[in-house]
């Protein structure tokens, strides 16, 4: 089983936040490839489904973002899921918007969602996919830009979301770099 972990924040207001880019990725995959209702477990709301020959716990924490560690341990422990298979999909400025990347380990680079899953799993090798949501150029402008509503202008979402979902089997089967070029392939218009 892949624990696939979508980070953000419970609050309805803060639904269409960058910084839930993560919640809504899982979203898109779990109702494209018909993932069973989301129920509370783990601090979170899980779903499950298949993608190809793998099984997916999808969770998204419900512990606001500096606390999904508090989610995810239980999710891992209960299930038995090594950090190995463990997949944080969030919100990343150092990217382009709708650029993905994905990567094993490393530091957490100011993302508290990350720095709180490695404090809570003990090690930093889990998978990270980095879904770009730009920087706003100043580093006095991050926390506003994190925190606020995508804009009209972000035309680029709603595609990235749905091309993700669309190469998920893909990442499940640990085609990383086929699940990018899929992505990039899917998306190359919208950008």
């Amino acid at each position: 089983m892949l624990l696939w972990v979508g980070l953000g924040n419970p609050e309805p207001s803060q639904a269409r936040h960058r910084h839930n880019i993560g919640f809504m990725a899982l979203d898109e995959i779990a109702r494209r490839h018909g993932f069973s209702p989301w129920r509370q477990r783990h601090k979170g709301l899980v779903a499950e489904g298949m993608l190809g020959r793998h099984k997916v716990l999808a969770l998204k924490p419900q512990t606001y973002m500096n606390g999904s560690g508090d989610s995810v341990q239980p999710a891992a422990a209960f299930h038995k899921i090594p950090p190995a298979d463990i997949w944080a999909f969030h919100d990343e400025l150092d990217l382009a918007p709708g650029k993905v990347r994905v990567k094993k380990g490393g530091g957490a680079a100011g993302h508290n969602g990350l720095r709180d899953i490695q404090r809570a799993l003990g090690t930093p090798d889990f998978w990270r996919v980095r879904l770009g949501i730009g920087h706003p150029g100043h580093k006095d402008r991050v926390h506003g830009h994190v925190l606020g509503n995508f804009a009209k202008v972000d035309t680029w979402v709603e595609p990235l979301l749905e091309a993700v979902a669309d190469a998920a089997p893909l990442l499940a089967e640990g085609k990383h770099e086929e699940f990018m070029t899929r992505v990039a392939f899917l998306t190359q218009e919208t950008r």
